[in-house]
């Protein structure tokens, strides 16, 4: 049989057909690929930014000392830091507005300490719970403490007047009709904490974040029961059968949960306190007195004569804030002795923020900064006291701060009078007009006094010292039988200094 080869023109003209073919096909494939609509997802990528509503307050976002934090603004940004992408956080203070503008998509989803009950209605669908949210009684302690709804018989309960606290007291009052509660209109929870705490009621119902955010500041305000089941707190997106975001939502709070990060998140916001410096304390610093603090005194004098300040100052704010140990960090990635934000090193000229020379130097040339921007008008005492609280939440709020006690009648330049009205700023009606918004207004009045307490520890401790090595030298000198009447004087006079110091601190 003879086998007849195809030319080699036939030969070309089937190349040319297969590769004809073969481009056709890539075209029709890439036609098909581009016909296919985007997600939210890769659409919310390819823009660079997460948009998110939230409500400026105690359990959602703030403006700190070092730019926005809050408890819910950590968790939203870790999020959108996982996508690489910039947070855009929006305030709305109105929760049926701020659903309404995720539902009609100004919004990619709410972070507002929202449980499923605020839904209204609305087609939302609610991400994964981060934490849980219950009705609480608080009591004066004072009192004996209720155990059941029972104890509560024809005695007042506060409640703030709200859907959701409303529906479970008339609930409860269907079981125990004896129950009797009052509604606390243009007020909010920490109103009510603060009237059990100053004995103006007795019982009142909270929702357990705001107790366990401000149980330290109201301390006769103390837990009786749980008067609701848990509910779940979660963020709230638009119902969509486009579920890409969502599921990216979803699939990052897993992860912050089985790796630790949500629970160290909810601990540094409501399980973490300032209180005054106990004796107990007080003695473990004066340990650390001479175990670390001999370390880092050099750079403290140093960089405290550069910038005209006291080293026991810079010494007792770096305790304050990282007791002494140079590789320090928190959750929200302040570092170091001084414990530096990026933004706040980078302005000071600091590279390296766990550098102990170079976060004392960043700190000391902060430090003056903000002693140098206060007004002039406040002098003494009060604009170190000031600078103090700046160090520790920002020049902002602490004008915030000055013009709420202007306004009540107070002075703006006395310390004193500032520091009774800073934590009026964790309270709606004060925050909600304040230039920098909500503030834990506590937290700078205690920093300072704790810092000021251990610049007492600090000043007392040099002085001790002082006054015994001249007391050394002094027996040294004794014991050579060279001491004359004049020197024994000398010796009388030094220590009627010292203890003339020790008085004044």
């Amino acid at each position: 049989m003879e086998i007849r080869k195809p030319s080699a023109l036939v030969i070309l003209k089937s190349i040319i057909t297969s590769l004809f073919a073969g481009l056709l096909l890539t075209a029709s494939s890439l036609v098909l690929v581009r016909s296919t609509p985007p997600t939210l997802l890769e659409k919310v990528l390819e823009s660079g930014e997460l948009h998110v509503v939230s409500s400026n307050g105690p359990t959602t976002y703030y403006e700190g000392p070092n730019g926005l934090t809050g408890f819910e603004y950590s968790l939203v940004k870790g999020f959108a830091d996982s996508l690489g992408l910039k947070l855009v956080l929006e305030n709305n203070t109105d929760t049926n507005s701020m659903l309404e503008g995720v539902v009609a998509g100004q919004y990619h989803f709410a972070a507002a300490g929202l449980t499923a009950q605020e839904s209204r209605g609305k087609p939302l669908s609610f991400a994964a719970p981060f934490m849980q949210l219950t009705q609480q009684l608080v009591y004066n302690n004072r009192l004996p403490q209720p155990t059941s709804v029972k104890d509560l018989a024809n005695r007042e309960v506060l409640i703030l007047a709200s859907e959701s606290h409303s529906a479970r007291v008339k609930a409860l009052q269907d079981a125990f009709p004896e129950l009797q509660w009052r509604e606390v209109v243009n007020a909010e929870m920490i109103d009510l904490l603060e009237m059990i705490n100053k004995g103006e009621a007795d019982y009142a119902i909270i929702d357990s974040s705001i107790y366990s955010l401000n149980r330290y500041s109201y301390p006769k305000a103390e837990l009786a029961f749980d008067v609701s089941d848990p509910q779940p707190v979660a963020w709230a997106f638009p119902h969509s059968s486009d579920t890409t975001l969502f599921d990216a939502a979803q699939e990052y709070l897993q992860s912050i949960k089985a790796d630790g990060t949500l629970a160290r998140v909810t601990a540094e916001f409501f399980d973490r306190h300032i209180e005054e410096v106990t004796s107990g304390e007080a003695m473990a610093f004066t340990y650390q007195l001479e175990q670390r603090l001999p370390q880092w005194e050099d750079h403290m004098k140093s960089a405290a004569a550069e910038f005209n300040l006291d080293w026991q100052l810079l010494a007792a704010i770096s305790y304050q804030e990282s007791n002494w140990l140079p590789d320090a960090v928190s959750h929200t990635g302040v570092k170091g002795l001084m414990m530096l934000t990026k933004n706040t090193a980078r302005a000071m000229g600091i590279s390296d923020r766990k550098d102990p020379k170079q976060s004392i130097y960043g700190g000391a040339k902060y430090l003056s900064i903000l002693f140098e921007k206060l007004p002039k008008r406040i002098t003494g005492e009060d604009r170190f006291n000031m600078a103090l609280a700046a160090y520790n939440q920002g020049l902002g709020h602490i004008e915030d701060a000055r013009v709420l006690t202007q306004r009540m009648g107070g002075n703006p330049s006395s310390w004193e009078d500032v520091r009774k009205h800073m934590p009026l700023l964790s309270k709606y009606q004060y925050y909600s007009r304040a230039k920098h918004g909500y503030m834990r207004g506590w937290e700078p009045v205690k920093f300072v006094d704790n810092v000021r307490n251990y610049y007492k520890i600090i000043a007392w401790h040099q002085q001790q010292e002082e006054f015994r090595l001249a007391t050394a030298s002094n027996v040294n000198r004794l014991s050579a039988n060279t001491m004359n009447t004049e020197e024994v004087d000398q010796q009388k006079e030094l220590e009627t200094v010292a203890t003339q110091k020790h008085s004044l601190l």
